[in-house]
């Protein structure tokens, strides 16, 4: 079995190897929140996990590689941006994987909004297909927020293979968090 201490990080790159024309660029931002010693930001990275790979790897060898970095993590972070829901290979492969497979909870943190998230159904029109489903039919835990440093820390800290959010699929922070966050007005 697996030691299941990892986040996974899924983002749609958008066909692209241009850290700016992507969602790369929200992968690095918290690779660089990890990276700073000010703060208690920090995260086991699963993409860190094993050899990595390159656009131009065979298919198969990079399926291998994510199926590895899944069932080595304890939850999915989404990476949720204009353009996610129109990734159709990796974005939904993970997301089925994750929750079909691996049983992960999957933490959504939406890059285009910055205020707190209080009906993350009203968020769909962003959702890939495979995660859309999942939240449709009940088999995915999901916890909805921000691409904002302290909601993710803590969701980081809080939700995995063992801990899913109370609130289903449609889970996300109460008014009382988000202050505490420093994040409501």
């Amino acid at each position: 079995m697996a030691y299941r201490n990892g986040t996974y990080i899924a983002f749609h790159a958008n066909k692209t190897t241009d850290p700016t024309a992507s969602d790369i660029k929200y992968f690095n931002l918290l690779k660089a929140w990890t990276a700073l010693t000010d703060d208690d930001f920090s995260f086991v990275n699963s993409h860190d996990k094993t050899a990595s790979v390159r656009d131009t790897s065979l298919k198969e060898t990079l399926r291998t590689r994510l199926v590895t970095r899944l069932k080595n993590s304890k939850h999915l972070l989404l990476i949720v941006g204009e353009t996610t829901r129109e990734d159709s290979d990796w974005v939904p492969f993970e997301i089925r994987y994750a929750v079909d497979e691996c049983k992960i909870p999957i933490i959504a943190a939406y890059t285009v909004f910055d205020k707190p998230i209080y009906n993350p159904s009203a968020l769909s029109g962003y959702w890939p297909a495979a995660l859309k489903s999942r939240i449709a039919n009940g088999s995915a835990g999901v916890i909805h927020m921000p691409f904002r440093k302290e909601p993710i820390k803590d969701a980081i800290s809080q939700f995995d293979h063992n801990n899913f959010p109370n609130s289903g699929a449609l889970g996300y922070y109460s008014k009382a968090a988000y202050q505490s966050f420093g994040l409501e007005l």
